[in-house]
């Protein structure tokens, strides 16, 4: 579906402005996830995603994938004692003001990054983007991922941001509309005691309706479908984008909000990139000023 009329950036413009002073902490985001070479989503999304509005990325990865655009060809998991070692040797030494989890691939790994974050104090937030199946359909986590997810994982989290592929695998509800989408949000909720986001990007319609479930209710969050074949890598920047603002001191509905303005923009102004499903354009934060070189 087409944008608004007028400017279409305005609507990232004037959300960026408002919560402008935000940003005046950097924000520390460990990001526990698999890796994408092509740049698209995993862990390279992201630290670009964090890096653009602002905060300040570390890594622990899972996993190393074979893929692009067109799909996953394959996965090697890492050991859960290195993946540990990562994570023990960031908090360490830098620290991190909230942790945001991905891709964990099997049991014995999600495991291991449960008993890490079991750890934490509860100063440090945690987002969990309970990565189960690609943009593309490939599969990225094992049948034993889930349990952990569902039973220590998401009950920590200060959010969790289930497509409705993963809502469905979690809570085995069949979800073809918004009224399902509400449903499974309140379904996970009452099973994790957390607030959980629902993103309908997967359902048919000319608009795209995301739903926030919390202690406090149902938040409804909506835009204009824009068509595109550019969706590689969007659960991750989002994730990731809320996982900034909230390092950064913002409210859970104040990081929303920005991160679904600024990968709203990142669709629309996305490169095209790929025979597949391309890429999002993460650097539009910083393009104005920086692809000036008369400016140099």
């Amino acid at each position: 579906m087409a944008c608004a009329n007028g400017d279409p950036r305005q609507g990232w413009l004037a959300i960026a402005s408002d919560l402008a002073h935000i940003t005046l902490m950097t924000g520390r985001v460990l990001i526990i996830a698999g890796s994408d070479p092509s740049g698209g989503a995993g862990i390279q999304a992201d630290i670009k995603a964090v890096t653009a509005l602002g905060g300040y990325a570390m890594t622990a990865i899972t996993a190393l994938t074979v893929q692009n655009t067109t799909g996953v060809q394959g996965v090697m998991a890492l050991p859960p004692d290195f993946i540990r070692h990562q994570i023990d040797a960031v908090l360490s030494d830098v620290g991190a003001d909230v942790i945001k989890i991905g891709m964990l691939g099997n049991r014995e790994i999600a495991e291991a990054v449960a008993d890490a974050i079991d750890l934490l104090t509860d100063e440090i937030q945690v987002i969990v983007d309970p990565v189960l199946v690609a943009t593309s359909g490939n599969t990225l986590s094992d049948d034993g991922v889930k349990p952990v997810l569902l039973d220590r994982l998401m009950p920590r989290a200060a959010l969790s941001t289930p497509n409705v592929d993963e809502a469905t695998a979690l809570t085995g509800e069949a979800i073809s509309c918004t009224d399902d989408l509400r449903r499974a949000g309140e379904i996970l909720f009452a099973m994790t005691k957390a607030p959980v986001l629902l993103k309908g990007g997967h359902l048919s319609g000319d608009s795209v309706e995301d739903i926030l479930l919390t202690s406090d209710g149902a938040t409804s969050f909506s835009h204009a479908r824009i068509e595109t074949t550019s969706t590689h890598g969007t659960g991750c920047t989002l994730a990731s984008a809320i996982a900034a603002g909230l390092g950064q001191g913002a409210t859970l509905g104040q990081a929303i909000k920005r991160a679904r303005a600024f990968l709203l923009e990142a669709i629309r102004t996305a490169p095209g990139f790929g025979a597949g499903h391309g890429p999002v354009n993460h650097g539009h934060t910083v393009q104005s000023r920086w692809q000036r070189f008369e400016d140099f």
